[in-house]
């Protein structure tokens, strides 16, 4: 029976929320008159499609650690030989917050109409993505769907963690790059011109550079304002302009050979298609549909064509590390892994170790990008700092020297 998320009132007016089940919003009602409790909004819990764009009438949003954790629950409970449905609706009780439990009753109330879990994972793609249920159809088919889901909260807390440690990486610059912009910002309204009132009552002729830092502070005190806006402007229009496919794909191949950032871009995306295609060989996913999901799962739009071109040439007969060497785009170190296991007939224990080794190389990079940033960024502002007091100080000095004549 299908999953009703309902609003309702009880004798005191006070709200309650909830999900039930039945055959139509009708009956859900009537259950809900039947507990004394006034119903004001009954709606199914399931996603909504259409042909362009997807609309969820609770829009279930969940957060990597919250979609493993739900993952681990009903892997142990499945592998302590719980029926699918029970092991939901147990996942369904144990969950916190309201949204994520409308959502896995309405996966259960699809399962105990006899669609198979990756069927009624389907009603919510924007949380249980095409790797997601592509791996559970695997298990069903197999009768391993304990060992397959938990190796999908193993990768899902493996993804958050290496995010995770690419934000924290990048947090420490990001602050530094604020508060300098911030301290140079100051000591241009703020500081210079309370000194250039002092140079303006010498009557003397500025030198060149303190007139070229007078000028820069006069601009953005008078268009300070204006000059943050049209940036403003400028990088929402190019945002809009990288939506636009073609401009979006020109841009995405340019990204994978700029110094620094196209390392750390193909390294990125490399590490989690390597991850990817690792664990759908090891759930028994067939090689083709391996590589169009792990294709997919990559960020950047040129690459995820090569992988397509790539799985192309390996229905046509292709060997996996021909077709991906073809790209030019894959460590040397990954293809040489790749044969190997083709060779030895040991693919899926070497694409795990190719994932392991992408991303340790990718954390190296993250950590050499860092060290570079970070002294240029310290050398620019002592640059731009040495630049205003040198400015602030020659008319002190040539003062002082005219005075000593």
């Amino acid at each position: 029976m299908p999953a009703f998320a309902y609003k309702a009132l009880d004798a005191r007016g006070r709200n309650k929320n909830g999900v039930l089940e039945g055959d139509t919003a009708r009956q859900i009602r009537q259950q809900l008159r039947e507990k004394s409790l006034i119903p004001v909004e009954v709606e199914q819990v399931a996603e909504q499609k259409n042909s362009e764009r997807q609309f969820t009438l609770f829009s279930p949003k969940i957060s990597a650690s919250d979609l493993a954790l739900l993952t681990r629950q009903l892997a142990t409970l499945i592998e302590a030989s719980l029926p699918i449905e029970e092991a939901l609706l147990a996942v369904a009780e144990q969950c916190d917050k309201p949204k994520h439990k409308n959502m896995m009753m309405a996966v259960r109330s699809k399962v105990v109409e006899g669609h198979a879990l990756a069927k009624a994972l389907a009603d919510f793609p924007r949380v249980f993505d095409t790797l997601y249920r592509a791996m559970v159809a695997a298990g069903e088919r197999s009768g391993h769907l304990d060992t397959v889901l938990s190796r999908l909260a193993d990768y899902t807390e493996k993804r958050h963690e290496t995010s995770s440690q690419i934000n924290q990486a990048l947090i420490y610059p990001i602050v530094m790059m604020l508060v300098a912009l911030g301290v140079v910002i100051m000591l241009l309204t703020v500081v210079v011109p309370s000194i250039v009132e002092q140079f303006d009552k010498m009557g003397q002729e500025l030198p060149l550079m303190t007139r070229i830092l007078i000028a820069i502070s006069d601009a953005l005190q008078a268009y300070g304002i204006f000059a943050g806006i049209g940036l403003l402007i400028v990088v929402l229009l190019i945002n809009r302009l990288l939506q636009v496919p073609r401009i979006q794909l020109m841009w995405h191949k340019r990204l994978l050979f700029l110094p620094v950032i196209g390392k750390l871009v193909r390294g990125t995306n490399t590490a989690r298609f390597a991850q990817t295609l690792s664990i759908l060989s090891a759930s028994a996913v067939p090689l083709l549909e391996s590589m169009r999901i792990a294709g997919n799962v990559l960020e950047n739009n040129h690459l995820k064509n090569l992988v397509q071109d790539a799985a192309e040439k390996v229905k046509e007969g292709s060997s996996l590390r021909a077709a991906l060497d073809n790209t030019k785009v894959f460590p040397p170190m990954m293809m040489h892994m790749i044969a190997s296991g083709e060779r030895s007939g040991e693919l899926q224990g070497m694409l795990a170790r190719a994932a392991d080794n992408q991303e340790r190389e990718l954390a190296s990079t993250i950590n050499i990008a860092l060290k570079i940033f970070e002294p240029v960024l310290i050398v620019s502002m002592a640059a731009i700092v040495l630049f205003i007091v040198m400015a602030i100080l020659m008319p002190i000095l040539a003062l002082n020297n005219l005075v000593g004549t």
